[in-house]
């Protein structure tokens, strides 16, 4: 684990671009607060860093980025604060499908979608069903996510196919990484924590299982490509041995 301390130039010559990014989204309500902001507006801004950082993410070769936006726990906010994440989501939604047309860009979404209201739903839909051929980069957004919760629906899934008799072979790592939200994007290479906060905080538990984990004290909103060109630099450090022996 890495704390992030001083800032990087942009070079990425000879560098190792990771396959699959994954950053938890942290630090929008202290940045509006540091300014004398509501929490939304940090939010708000929260969204343009978000839209900025895949562009960044596809232009170093990145090929699938996953951001944490909406955890399971999240509705335990203010009911002001969650309703106005879900009206500037509703916006962001419509921006985003423009984009990612755009840009060849395909949008997933994992979590349990069926506690948004209809239309939500609806625009969700419509992201994957009409960026499902785009191939330069797979930007996928956690919503009403946790990883705990995930893996309940998973295990749950499983039982009900095996009731059916759909599901006959035992289960195993693979078998039950197929009934995951992610069952559709490898694993994480490299998970990001914005904030200065270091822990996982229910992201991504399963499949970060051999991630490489960089935290950095940059709020949220002011996330540049600077600091995630660092953070790919301290990636380039790490020995991946994944269990095994270090081939350095």
């Amino acid at each position: 684990m890495f704390k992030r301390k001083k800032k990087t130039d942009l070079s990425v010559e000879n560098l190792t671009i990771p396959q699959h990014v994954a950053i938890i989204l942290d630090g929008n309500g202290r940045w509006a607060k540091k300014r004398g902001l509501p929490r939304n507006l940090g939010h708000a801004q929260g969204f343009a860093t978000v839209e900025k950082t895949v562009f960044h993410a596809a232009d170093l070769g990145i090929k699938y980025l996953t951001v944490y936006g909406f955890s399971t726990e999240n509705w335990k906010r203010p009911a002001e604060e969650v309703s106005g994440l879900m009206t500037l989501f509703r916006a962001y939604m419509k921006r985003l499908l423009k984009t990612a047309l755009e840009n060849d860009a395909r949008v997933l979404m994992i979590g349990e979608r069926s506690r948004f209201p209809q239309d939500i739903i609806d625009g969700i839909n419509e992201l994957e069903e009409k960026t499902k051929d785009n191939s330069r980069i797979t930007f996928t957004i956690a919503i009403n996510y946790g990883g705990r919760d995930e893996i309940t629906r998973a295990v749950n899934k499983m039982i009900q196919e095996a009731k059916d008799g759909t599901l006959t072979e035992p289960v195993t790592e693979q078998v039950l990484a197929q009934h995951l939200d992610t069952k559709l994007i490898p694993d994480p290479d490299l998970l990001i924590r914005t904030s200065g906060e270091q822990r996982l905080s229910n992201y991504l538990i399963w499949q970060s299982a051999y991630a490489e984990l960089y935290f950095t004290d940059v709020l949220w909103p002011d996330f540049s490509k600077e600091d995630l060109i660092e953070a790919i630099r301290y990636y380039n450090t790490r020995d991946r041995r994944f269990g095994g022996l270090s081939k350095k």
